[in-house]
Formats: structure tokens, sequence, C-alpha cells
């Protein structure tokens, strides 16, 4: 019973260890950048190079650690606003210490520093100023209403560039797709504010909702989502998108009735519903890579670089 016992103890507290990090986040992350890296960035015509690419893989690993222990150190700053805000995610989270959490948080910041020195020193860099970011972002940044809202998008967005630089890839289509993306993370963060606003209150996290009220953020929202019909016009006339633009279609319904819906919603559980909507469209994005026809786009890197 007592070998159980330990058993049951030890899977709780590995479970409450994903919690924390969000290992879904992490497994999404992970098949992005790989994806991202065989149907955009490469110029390899073949999977095979890129899967061997040892440069690629300890971008990978450094990105997924720090990215890790960022979620930690937000856990670590938020944990009085969850238990407002998420009390059953947070109960999970609190079967660990907060020393063993702070413990792996610098571990893991150590893990990704040094897989970036492996690549090269301006990757080292590039992980070290992530890793403050990150911090400044949870430390301080989150409680301002416009820097903390820019500064999560731009720190959820900077994993690609990652491998973006590591490719040296220039096509359009890269640059216009971040903006799209750009835009409805940043649309999903407001939507996580409004359902949040209860535990920003309680710890004087001047929130945009909070600062500007819900009618205002709302009004915020539906502007973004109008804006998101630039870059998705844009790419639909790119040729490369080919099946992709399928997509491009789900995700203007998508934020049709998410605006819709936003204007309307008033409950914690209606955000949270949207929240779910928005991260499932993200997920469906990642994996509708697979339709990018990357002959077209390695044509007009070519013509970039010539």
């Amino acid at each position: 019973m007592s070998s159980t016992l330990k058993t049951n103890t030890f899977l709780l507290k590995i479970f409450s260890l994903l919690s924390v990090v969000r290992g879904y986040n992490i497994l999404v992350l992970i098949a992005a950048q790989y994806l991202a890296a065989i149907f955009i960035f490469s110029d390899k015509k073949s999977i095979k190079p890129v899967l061997l690419d040892w440069h690629l893989l300890y971008l990978v690993i450094a990105t997924v650690s720090v990215v890790a222990s960022g979620y930690i150190i937000n856990n670590f700053y938020d944990k009085n606003a969850d238990r407002i805000n998420r009390p059953i995610k947070s109960g999970i989270d609190s079967y660990v210490k907060q020393e063993t959490k702070l413990s792996l948080y610098f571990f893991l910041n150590f893990v990704g520093f040094g897989f970036g020195w492996l690549v090269s020193w301006r990757a080292a860099l590039f992980f070290a100023l992530y890793i403050f970011g990150i911090w400044f972002y949870s430390h301080k940044l989150k409680k301002h209403p416009f820097v903390g809202l820019i500064s999560v998008t731009t720190l959820t967005i900077l994993p690609f560039f990652v491998v973006f630089i590591h490719y040296k890839n220039f096509s359009k289509v890269i640059f216009v797709h971040a903006v799209f993306l750009f835009l409805v993370i940043m649309i999903r963060e407001l939507i996580k504010d409004l359902e949040n606003i209860k535990g920003a209150i309680a710890n004087n996290y001047n929130t945009f909702p909070v600062k500007y009220g819900e009618k205002n953020t709302k009004k915020l929202i539906i502007l973004l989502m109008v804006l998101t019909l630039i870059p998705i016009g844009v790419l639909y006339n790119y040729p490369a998108i080919e099946y992709m633009k399928y997509y491009f279609y789900l995700a203007a319904f998508t934020l049709f009735f998410i605006g819709i819906y936003t204007w309307e919603a008033t409950r914690i559980n209606q955000y949270r519903l949207l929240h779910n909507i928005l991260k499932i469209l993200l997920l469906i994005g990642v994996f509708s890579l697979l339709f990018i026809d990357k002959s077209l786009i390695l044509d007009k890197v070519v013509e970039v670089l010539d």
C-alpha cells in the first residue's frame, strides 16, 4: 500500500509539473518549429536533412527549455491570481513545492542557454535576452495594459523567428503570416485578460480590461479582427499557400463568430470558451503548414537572395 501511495504521489507531481510548464503548449511548439522548418524555412527539398540538422535540434531544445521556464516563473508570480481565476489548475500546480519549481526554472534556463551556445554565441545571446524578457514581463510588464499586451504577444511569437534566422529565409509569405499570428495571439491575450479580470483586480494587475473596461477591450478585439483580414487577403492571393487557403477561410469565419460572441459575452465561462477556440484555431494553423507549396516559397527566396 505504501509503495502504491508513493507511486501515485510521484505521478501526481509529474502531472503537476506538466501543468505548470503547460506540456500541451510545449508539444505544439515543438511541432510548430519542425513543421515550419520543413515546409517553410528550409531550402532543402527533402525532410531528412532537416530532421538530421543538429543545430535545429539544439535550437528547439533551447526554445522549449526557456519557454517552459517562462511558464514556471509566470506561475510563480501569478499564484495568487490563479487561485481566483483557475482554482482547479492552481490546486494541481500546488502539488510541487515552490522551491522545486524555482530550481527547475534556473536549470531549464541553464539548459536553454547551453544549447543556444552549442549553435553560436549569437544564439546564446538571443536566449539570454529572451530569458530576461520573459522574467521582466512576468515581474513588471504584465501589470501595464499596452506594454504588457505587446510584450506577451512578441514573446509568444519569437520562437518562430529562431528557426527563421537559422535558415535565413526571407520570403514575404513568412512576414505576412507572422503579422496574422501576431494579431490573432493579441486577440487571444485580450480575451484571456477578460477571462482573468477578477484575479487581475484582486492582485492590482493593471491589464487592459481593468484600466479601460470590458467594452473598450471588446472594441479593440473587434478592431484587431478586422485588421486580420489584411494579412488573410494577402496570403490568400499568394500561390505558395496552396490548400492552406482553406485554413484562412476557416480563420476568417471563426474570427467573425468570435467577434460577435465576444461582444455579447459577460461570463468567465464564455470568455474561456472563446480562448479555447482561438487555441484550437492556432493549433490547426500549425498543422496547415503541411499544405504549403514549398517550391514556390523557395523560388521567392532565391529571387530575394539574387
